[in-house]
């Protein structure tokens, strides 16, 4: 593959840094599953706080299955290249991304 200046491009090293970066932002977002738990299990009368931390847990789990997903799509992608990620996948990673924050912060608060 031949870049816009002439230059010759590795396409192997593109999905490996996208690999590498899905698999960092569900260690995140792991680390935020853990801590809305940490939280819930602290404040054990709060029916919401138990609420929230069900619906964090679910939006995890979704983030997790669309990583999984996408990273396994890099893994075996051809030499041209991996597929382009479905705008229904993006929107709901970023759907489960927001979720996940918005049920932290209310854990928190």
């Amino acid at each position: 593959m031949t870049t816009a200046l002439g230059q010759e491009r590795d396409p192997g090293l593109q999905p490996e840094r996208t690999r590498l970066a899905w698999r960092r932002t569900t260690l995140s977002c792991t680390v935020a599953a853990v801590l809305a738990a940490k939280a819930a299990l602290h404040e054990r009368d709060s029916a919401t706080g138990i609420v929230a931390f069900a619906l964090c847990c679910g939006a995890w789990l979704a983030f997790l299955a669309l990583a999984h997903r996408r990273i396994r799509t890099l893994a075996a992608a051809d030499p041209t290249g991996p597929a382009a990620l479905a705008p229904r996948h993006a929107t709901a990673t970023v759907l489960c991304t927001v979720a996940l924050a918005v049920f932290a912060l209310a854990l928190v608060f």
